[in-house]
């Protein structure tokens, strides 16, 4: 998968939370908090990974200089 479509991929779960969100803290859901809370740590893992994946790429680069 290139950079660019896990940004993206990034953004989509982020997006797709939003639902969750407003359940959770506009009418008190206490699944869509659930839910909420999972999607956060799937947000948390792939941005960590994209941060890898930058550092490793820069990393490459400098090494080539």
């Amino acid at each position: 998968m290139a950079n660019f479509e896990r940004f993206t991929e990034l953004k989509e779960l982020l997006t797709g939370l939003e639902a969750d969100a407003d359940k959770f803290y506009n009418k008190g859901n206490s699944a869509a908090g659930t839910r909420l809370r999972k999607g956060l740590q799937d947000i948390k893992n792939l941005a960590q990974s994209i941060r890898l994946e930058i550092q490793e790429s820069k990393n490459s680069v400098a090494a080539k200089k």
